[in-house]
């Protein structure tokens, strides 16, 4: 037991000065991370976008709630009529009730599904998008690694290696500009390259 402890702890050793060997051999010894949840939230496109998800949300939402308006009175006038109806008209009623509510069901979990797919279709593109400039601005600027914040593990980094305010500059100015004015939008294309 104590042999196999020792072996790992020399195997350790051999990578963390291997590790260290291959730093100072290189030109590039510099760390960076970015996080990618900030340039969502403050890119020029990562707000485009939230407001794109947050617009066809509120649709999806304000449709839902018209269905289930709609459900709902029909149950109302079904429960007040229902003394004066007659068996069969009763229960065709409650039987057109219940395809309604499966209607909705249906539709809410498709509503869900396509929120899902376009959220991960939009940051989908950004992160194709940013993991471009982020790939020029680490070899222009000579970094050995650039690790994203959240899932690369990073669990402390000194704020002077967090690159993220840099990231967003650069993809601002790589985007286009979008401006969004009362009922459409529209879109003024500024391209640049970095």
């Amino acid at each position: 037991m104590k042999l196999r402890n020792g072996v790992q702890v020399l195997g350790i050793l051999i990578m963390v000065l291997g590790i260290s060997t291959v730093g100072f051999c290189t030109d590039s010894n510099r760390i960076g991370i970015i996080d990618f949840q900030k340039i969502l939230e403050l890119s020029n496109e990562g707000k485009a976008a939230q407001n794109e998800i947050n617009t066809q949300g509120k649709q999806m939402e304000t449709e839902l709630k018209d269905k289930g308006k709609e459900i709902d009175d029909l149950e109302k006038k079904l429960e007040r009529e229902s003394l004066v109806m007659s068996r069969e008209m009763r229960e065709e009623k409650q039987r057109d009730l219940r395809i309604k509510v499966g209607d909705y069901k249906a539709m809410q979990q498709k509503y869900m599904e396509d929120f899902k797919t376009l959220e991960a279709r939009v940051i989908s593109r950004i992160q194709k998008e940013v993991v471009g400039i982020i790939q020029d601005y680490g070899k222009k600027e000579n970094f050995m690694m650039i690790v994203e914040k959240r899932t690369g593990g990073v669990v402390y980094a000194q704020p002077a290696i967090d690159i993220t305010d840099a990231i967003i500059q650069l993809y601002n100015a790589s985007a286009p500009v979008k401006t969004d004015s009362g009922s459409g939008s529209k879109s003024t294309e500024t391209k640049k390259k970095p």
